[in-house]
């Protein structure tokens, strides 16, 4: 899979909540070129959330292809992925994004990259960017042992503590939210 860096996006299934945030921080190079993007979007009426690592022109691109398959194939968020993946694999303007997404509706997550990977996390945690380790530490910690916060609080934390290490991330967190599938 893609390394990506320049920020971090987390999402986390806990409970009966679907949780995506992102920071907001853009970067050209070694600056800061933009504190507050909004890397998370909704799609199909707020059914579907995406968040995107990389590349903003990119990512849209991703996102705008991602709502056309899945419109193709009937809100489908799996089959959607999987085709797009196909797509950007083998497309030859589509193969030179750089980009990762996350994307999820009620009952799942999926991590997409270039490289044809459309993965279903283990523990329902997601995690994409440049601080995404730390961020998925900190995720596995909350929900292993702190059984009192949401997952959208799992998120914000998660978060927080990877925009302390991590130069490409900062503090101001978008994050939002979906009623879970019940299992």
């Amino acid at each position: 899979m893609q390394k990506i860096k320049s920020t971090t996006v987390v999402a986390i299934k806990h409970g009966n909540q679907i949780a995506i945030g992102a920071d907001g921080q853009a970067t050209m190079g070694n600056t800061v070129a933009k504190s507050n993007v909004r890397k998370i979007r909704k799609l199909q009426n707020g059914k579907i959330v995406t968040g995107f690592a990389g590349s903003t022109a990119d990512a849209f691109t991703l996102i705008e292809r991602f709502d056309e398959k899945l419109n193709s194939y009937g809100g489908n968020m799996k089959r959607a992925a999987i085709e797009l993946a196909k797509d950007w694999r083998t497309d030859r303007y589509l193969r030179k994004l750089e980009a990762m997404m996350i994307v999820a509706d009620a009952s799942e997550l999926l991590i997409l990259s270039g490289t044809g990977d459309v993965l279903e996390p283990d523990n329902d945690i997601a995690t994409i960017g440049s601080g995404s380790m730390y961020a998925q530490a900190a995720a596995l910690a909350l929900k292993k042992h702190v059984n009192d916060l949401s997952a959208e609080e799992m998120v914000k934390e998660s978060l927080s503590i990877a925009a302390d290490i991590c130069i490409y991330t900062n503090h101001n967190i978008i994050v939002e939210t979906l009623e879970a599938a019940s299992a």
